[in-house]
């Protein structure tokens, strides 16, 4: 079941470090909601119901409808939320207002399927390291994909997939791939386990060094002889 992505806000006129540590002793976060040639709004949203939907996926990544009391609801996306550096709490938001008819950017969820039966992993008992979370795109409102789906089934032990290996939904672009500068980030890779690497690096250190005691061995009969 889909959560209703729904926030609910206040204006306030208040402006300061003390205006927002007043704010957040009652239990609201302050926020800013600017964009789409519209004056910014300073607003204070009720802590109860941002850290509720900080439990779903979406809310870092789709479009929102901000209702500010009094007003009619607006369209935006969650562009920026400072955290409190040690409490589990939000200290500000920063909300971009979303411009129908016109193109969009914004960071979406990368969700890697087949990640246990990927070759590499069942066959070759590698272990797999996601370089890339999330990707940005570009398109419109309507387009905005809830996730990307990465199929990693076929990844061997050693490989990599790319942000040009995967084919985007309908309308959405990456503008993060430029083949014109080879900029292709790697999403994910499939590598052998780091307890394996180290033994296998004891492994040829250990043979450098008999090598280098057999070599040590015949240049001292050569020099007895």
């Amino acid at each position: 079941m889909s959560v209703e992505l729904k926030l609910d806000a206040l204006p306030r006129e208040d402006q300061g470090k003390g205006a927002s540590r007043r704010l957040r002793r009652a239990k609201q976060i302050p926020g800013i909601l600017y964009g789409a040639g519209k004056k910014p709004v300073s607003l204070a949203f009720d802590e109860e119901q941002v850290l509720r939907l900080m439990r779903e996926e979406a809310f870092f990544s789709q479009i929102l409808d901000v209702k500010v009391k009094g007003k009619r609801a607006e369209k935006a996306i969650l562009k920026d939320l400072q955290r409190h550096p040690f409490k589990p709490l939000v200290s500000h938001m920063d909300l971009l207002r979303i411009k129908a008819g016109e193109k969009m950017r914004q960071s979406v969820p990368l969700h890697f399927l087949n990640q246990e039966d990927a070759v590499g992993v069942k066959l070759g008992g590698g272990v797999v390291h996601h370089d890339l979370i999330e990707v940005e795109v570009e398109c419109m409102p309507e387009d905005l994909p809830t996730a990307i789906d990465v199929d990693i089934a076929e990844l061997e032990l050693g490989a990599s997939l790319h942000l040009s290996d995967i084919t985007p939904p309908e309308g959405v672009v990456f503008p993060g791939l430029d083949p014109e500068t080879d900029h292709d980030p790697v999403l994910v890779s499939i590598n052998a386990p780091r307890k394996a690497v180290e033994e296998s690096d004891e492994a040829a250190e250990g043979g450098e060094a008999a090598e280098g005691g057999e070599a040590g061995g015949e240049e001292a009969a050569g020099d007895e002889g």
